[in-house]
């Protein structure tokens, strides 16, 4: 036996046990981080526009200020407005001219449902509905839900915020998304867009946790009851 066969013998268990223990253990903490077992059983705004899920992703955050502080930094999130505060020199690697903002813009303010919230700009090579979701859900100081326009829209993304009893937010943030048929497509989604998107959203929660935290209103809290509001 050549050793490259014997290279390609060794190698197949090694790959298989380390596919395995992406799968137990690694895929489920990427899929739920941050979020508590209420946030992931609970409902959110946008639950209901998309009957067709197979895969749901929860994630979540401890903003240490109120939900006023933070609303001002979720409203203005989209392509050609605030950004998305997370890794945009990964986003302009392919294409995406995202420019994520250090302040809260005036003009980005106002947003109204049917509102297009780009996520590349409108001269970008290649263009899809999933490129242009809308605010079909926006309630203003809560939640504001992107979905791609069409008959038949794949996903849903939900941006949720909970004001807490001490003064702090929980900011969560669910995608559900109609994963592919194929056997290429799931593995594609298993292998690279689940983890790409953890890594993305990750550093989006912790963009906005981290602008908001030092906005005027960061990092002071309310006067809590005394009640804890069983969030660590």
């Amino acid at each position: 036996m050549s050793s490259k066969s014997e290279r390609r013998r060794l190698a197949a268990p090694l790959i298989a046990v380390i596919a395995l223990a992406y799968w137990l253990f690694v895929r489920p903490w990427h899929l739920r981080w941050g979020a508590t077992d209420e946030e992931v059983a609970g409902t959110l705004p946008g639950d209901d526009l998309f009957q067709n899920s197979n895969s749901e992703v929860t994630h979540a955050v401890t903003i240490d200020a109120p939900v006023e502080a933070v609303w001002p930094w979720l409203v203005q999130i989209g392509q050609g407005r605030g950004g998305f505060y997370s890794y945009d020199v990964l986003e302009n690697l392919v294409g995406a001219d995202i420019h994520n903002a250090d302040r809260i813009v005036p003009e980005y303010q106002d947003l109204e449902p049917g509102d297009t919230l780009r996520l590349a700009p409108k001269d970008y090579p290649i263009q899809t509905p999933e490129s242009a979701p809308q605010a079909v859900v926006v309630d203003p100081g809560r939640a504001v839900v992107l979905q791609p326009p069409g008959a038949s829209p794949r996903w849903t993304w939900a941006f949720v915020l909970h004001p807490m009893n001490d003064g702090t937010t929980r900011f969560v943030v669910r995608m559900c998304t109609q994963g592919k048929r194929t056997l290429r497509g799931k593995a594609a989604d298993f292998l690279f867009w689940e983890p790409a998107h953890f890594v993305m959203e990750r550093k989006m929660l912790l963009g906005v946790k981290n602008r908001a935290e030092s906005s005027e209103y960061g990092g002071k809290k309310r006067e809590s009851s005394g009640a804890s509001d069983g969030y660590l």
